[in-house]
């Protein structure tokens, strides 16, 4: 396929730049209402696409399967905690369990003090403090400048490689008796969460907050290493994974270390000719048997996100069954795919011309998935990370 049949008019207004929020209203001791606003990650909008009848549905049915209504008459639409009542007990969901790391720093170069920002991308070596990455603004940013992340100069880097045109290799010059812990934690607290651009840049300060560090992490991450979220993992408030568990929907987690691959802006019209950065990705034994005798027992298999799509279809096998992988992929998902391993996906709606929208459109069909999205727009649903969702089931 081609990238211009992935783009499509996006209002501004419609990329979320904070989680879902839900008004409620308290009436005081003397009577007075007061409305306030509190984070639901759960109540973000759900769309549904069911697949073999090639139908879309956006709103809660009653029980005569007739859309529900409001008081003022108006459709209620479908909230993301109500996923649960479309599968039933014996369903596994698999969700990617990688845990962000405050990646975003901002510091000084020597001699100039001049503002730079630094975005880290991984360890290389945890005995010398080498870290791979991406500087901004790199022209001014070269092999033996040393720059400053605090006020008292414990925390002071050496770019000692150019990798990429953004690219440094930074040796961290930190000593505190050689402890690897204490370093990272310092690093660390001198970070923020890794929001994507397109909420940085068009946030007031352009800077994320204390809360963001928390809103930017699924509530079941575990294994530190990403730089941004498994945005559709976002969603599942500790309330939704007990109800879960309770409906007797079984959980299944592998770790997909996501990377900024995803927000590249892909230069080519032949999506044959894009090439993803690799992304480290552990799938386990335990995984793989509660997944694979999920599919022989006849339930569902739902992905969470694009990311436990991209990771699945890495270490499926030709049998249809999951396979124990510890390596690294860059796997790139497009239509038309013949999907090995999941029935059924759910992911946000995303950005024209991503990768992350190619993904769920190879899942769902191109022409319904991109029907979906007209109506999203059209319906006033929020896009991005902190954006609402489609779920595509196999009926």
């Amino acid at each position: 396929m081609k990238l211009s049949q992935f783009n499509f008019k996006l209002p501004e207004a419609q990329v979320a730049l904070y989680p879902h929020k839900a008004k409620r209203v308290i009436k005081t001791s003397t009577g007075q209402e007061r409305t306030f606003e509190v984070t639901r990650r759960d109540e973000a909008r759900l769309m549904v696409l069911h697949k073999k009848s090639e139908t879309i549905q956006m709103y809660k049915k009653d029980a005569n399967g007739k859309d529900m209504k409001d008081a003022e008459g108006n459709p209620v639409f479908l909230q993301f905690k109500d996923i649960v009542d479309f599968f039933d007990e014996g369903d596994t969901f698999v969700f990617n369990d990688t845990k962000v790391f405050p990646a975003r720093l901002y510091g000084t170069k020597e001699k100039t003090d001049a503002k730079i920002e630094v975005f880290l991308l991984r360890e290389l070596n945890a005995e010398m403090r080498l870290w791979d990455v991406l500087v901004e603004p790199a022209r001014k940013i070269r092999i033996g400048n040393k720059l400053f992340f605090d006020d008292v100069n414990e925390m002071v880097a050496e770019v000692i490689d150019n990798t990429t045109s953004r690219g440094r290799t930074l040796r961290f010059l930190y000593d505190e008796d050689g402890n690897h812990d204490v370093f990272k934690r310092s690093l660390f607290a001198l970070g923020e969460a890794p929001l994507p651009r397109y909420v940085i840049d068009k946030r007031e300060n352009h800077h994320a907050t204390e809360d963001d560090m928390e809103d930017f992490q699924c509530v079941f991450a575990d294994k530190e290493g990403a730089v941004t979220a498994p945005a559709t993992g976002l969603h599942f408030s500790r309330e939704l994974m007990k109800r879960l568990e309770i409906r007797g929907i079984h959980s299944a987690f592998i770790t997909l270390h996501c990377g900024l691959g995803n927000f590249h802006e892909i230069e080519v019209e032949d999506l044959t000719k894009h090439k993803m950065d690799s992304e480290q990705m552990i799938i386990s034994k335990e995984a793989c048997d509660l997944v694979n005798s999920t599919k022989l027992s006849g339930h569902h298999v739902c992905a969470i996100g694009t990311s436990v799509i991209k990771a699945t279809e890495t270490a499926v096998g030709t049998d249809g069954m999951l396979k124990e992988f510890d390596g690294w992929t860059n796997k790139f998902i497009f239509p038309p795919y013949d999907f090995g391993l999941a029935d059924c996906m759910v992911a946000n709606f995303y950005h024209p011309e991503s990768t992350l929208m190619m993904s769920t459109a190879a899942f769902g069909g191109y022409d319904l998935v991109y029907e979906c999205y007209k109506k999203a727009v059209k319906n006033g649903y929020m896009f991005g990370c902190f954006g609402d969702s489609l779920l595509i089931l196999n009926d």
